[in-house]
């Protein structure tokens, strides 16, 4: 609201609460004249019945009998001229008799007071209320990444308020900048950094090959096995980097989730016999998730892997799903010592590795994973089962 409006209302207000106060002041003196106006009359007889005691009973009759008010339209008209006590000298003004329009007058001011006020109430409300579905709108845009909205200012109440919203969304506006421009930084760097790795890897491997007489199968195997995890490495990086800018495209389409463990298992299949684990995936009713299926089963894949390792010979990991209205619910667990409470915060930090884990991975596989997830709309968690064994927990929700 401008200056201009804020004095409007306060005019109103002003003017309400007077006529309110004027009402209730005419009333009670009103009141007040007719109390006085009583002791008069009654001394007025009074002083008759002392001075002529036989006139007691006619006085007594006349005051039964007649009305001794001057009403409010003789008053303004100054009828007086058969009033007895207007033949003797006396009026209104001496008397204090009054008539019944003053109370009218001040009833009609006081509800007159009233509206005023009320509607000074209501007209305030109206414009703060607009104020403020102003401001909740020009946020509401802001959260939906409407850019560049602005609104005519002005010189109220709201004014401070307004202006500290416009600083608070201009800083988080460069505070994002900022951060996008961080990420995208980031990203490029391991992009560059992986296909840095390409070359020196290739020309390995040549070398590798063409030494492979003069070195020996020993020596060469553990050479291959890390270039291999260079390899790995290098698609690992470019993996990460498309993530952390936004370029990762998933083909999101309904997927049965028997489907995508199944198939995650068989490309594990070679990889569990050799470590003598064995996987069961059951199969359940049909239960359908919108995601990627490769994506997906790359996520899946490294979780069971992750359980593979943590588990002995002989021993098992087990999927299970379920569904209900808000989300499909997948879980992966092992028959291990489970998760160390120094690992658990930590498991889905990437490039981090436990102080007691077996493989010879780098870090990235649960990052991933988690990625991967919460990309398509779910959520992952780890934790121990209460008879032992690390759990995964994944939930992709219908909305």
């Amino acid at each position: 609201m401008s200056k201009k409006s804020n004095l409007k209302i306060t005019v109103l207000f002003v003017l309400s609460v007077s006529l309110i106060v004027a009402a209730m002041t005419t009333y009670l003196l009103t009141l007040y004249y007719r109390h006085v106006c009583f002791h008069i009359l009654g001394g007025f007889c009074e002083s008759m019945i002392e001075e002529n005691p036989d006139s007691r009973q006619a006085v007594l009759e006349l005051l039964k009998t007649h009305d001794f008010h001057m009403t409010g339209e003789n008053i303004l008209s100054n009828k007086y001229d058969n009033h007895v006590l207007a033949n003797v000298g006396y009026d209104p003004s001496n008397l204090g008799i009054t008539g019944t329009t003053a109370i009218w007058i001040a009833v009609l001011v006081f509800f007159a007071g009233g509206i005023l006020f009320l509607f000074s109430f209501w007209y305030w409300h109206r414009k703060s209320d607009a104020r403020i579905q102003a401001l909740t709108g020009y946020l509401e845009k802001i959260n939906t990444g409407v850019q560049g909205v602005v609104f005519e200012s002005s010189d109220d109440e709201f004014s401070k308020l307004q202006d500290e919203i416009y600083k608070t969304v201009t800083e988080l506006y460069q505070t994002r900048e900022e951060a996008l421009t961080a990420r995208n930084n980031f990203a490029e760097n391991l992009s560059n950094i992986a296909h840095q790795l390409k070359t020196p890897i290739t020309s390995i491997s040549l070398t590798v090959q063409m030494a492979k007489e003069h070195l020996g199968n020993a020596r060469t195997a553990e050479i291959k096995r890390q270039i291999n995890r260079l390899i790995h490495l290098e698609e690992a990086l470019l993996l990460l980097s498309r993530i952390d800018a936004g370029t990762l495209v998933f083909d999101r389409k309904p997927t049965d989730v028997f489907t995508i463990l199944s198939l995650a298992s068989d490309n594990l299949y070679e990889l569990f016999m050799q470590n003598g684990v064995l996987i069961d995936v059951p199969e359940m009713d049909e239960m359908n998730i919108n995601v990627d299926l490769n994506w997906t089963m790359e996520a899946v894949m490294n979780l069971m892997k992750n359980c593979m390792e943590a588990t002995g010979t002989g021993a098992g990991v087990h999927c299970s799903y379920e569904k209900n209205p808000l989300y499909v619910q997948i879980r992966i667990w092992d028959e291990g010592e489970g998760f160390t409470k120094e690992d658990l915060p930590h498991l889905f930090e990437r490039f981090y590795r436990g102080e007691k884990t077996k493989n010879t991975g780098i870090g990235i596989g649960l990052s991933l994973s988690k990625a991967i997830i919460e990309m398509q709309n779910g959520i992952i968690r780890a934790f121990n089962l209460p008879n032992g064994g690390a759990c995964f927990e994944i939930r992709f929700y219908t909305s």
